[in-house]
């Protein structure tokens, strides 16, 4: 009996320090928005869901798969689990969701494929996240581009989006980075919080419902170390990307 006792007792204690993990990635995420306004999307029947961005969205999707609400179309990152949640819980809606981010890609590369990864789709809601490899790949492929290009190709692509769909609604994810993870160092800052600051300020040109993932993965450092977050400071883990998700989430409501 005493055995059985502290068996159970184990078991409580256990299951409540589980109850009280599960309860801290919502409170990271409604802290974070909280000071960004915390503007929403209304998802209607029959809504097109877009995500575009680059590695992070793309999250190895089956590229050659074009079906809508397909899992392996949708990859195997946040935006994966965004749409499994959204198809769950709003099942009534019909919704028909889409993942089209490629990895590597930068904003003028989305451009270049926009006609036919974007428009062509004809997005009721359209979520990008993007920006990352804009400041990256300044440091590391010899890309030469600038906040400035970044800024201009940017709002020019939402231009292009709005002047065909008038009434689509963005998402904007604000690039992010985990300094101390292998690919993110010092040299990164100050000059990347100019990409985040830039992709606020469209944000709010384009009356978008803004996602401040940097204050979010910050604050999931308290629970765990940046390693725990993602892989090289730039990708995020399985945790990571919940946590994307539930932020993402809390962006749209039916």
């Amino acid at each position: 009996m005493h055995e059985e006792n502290n068996s159970r007792r184990g078991f409580i204690r256990k299951a409540s320090i589980s109850g009280l993990a599960a309860l801290s990635i919502p409170a990271i995420v409604t802290d974070a928005l909280a000071a960004h306004k915390g503007k929403t999307v209304k998802l209607q029947q029959n809504d097109v869901i877009l995500f575009q961005g680059d590695s992070i969205t793309d999250a190895r999707r089956k590229r050659d798969d074009l079906t809508v609400n397909g899992a392996s179309a949708l990859g195997t990152g946040y935006a994966f689990m965004a749409a499994s949640d959204l198809l769950c819980k709003y099942a009534g809606k019909s919704l028909n969701i889409y993942n089209k981010g490629i990895s590597g890609n930068k904003v003028y590369q989305l451009a270049e494929r926009w006609e036919t990864d974007a428009l062509e789709l004809k997005p009721n809601v359209l979520s990008v996240l993007i920006g990352v490899n804009d400041f990256w790949h300044t440091l590391v492929r010899d890309y030469k581009g600038t906040i400035k290009t970044y800024k201009e190709d940017y709002t020019t692509l939402l231009d292009r989006t709005k002047q065909k769909f008038p009434e689509v609604k963005f998402i904007i994810g604000e690039p992010f980075a985990v300094k101390g993870i292998k690919s993110v160092d010092e040299s990164w800052f100050p000059a990347f919080n100019d990409y985040q600051k830039a992709a606020r300020e469209i944000a709010d040109k384009y009356d978008a419902a803004f996602i401040p993932y940097q204050s979010i993965f910050d604050k999931a450092q308290k629970d765990a170390p940046g390693s725990y977050w993602t892989y090289d400071g730039v990708h995020p883990t399985i945790a990571g990307n919940r946590l994307m998700a539930n932020a993402w989430l809390e962006t749209v409501k039916g």
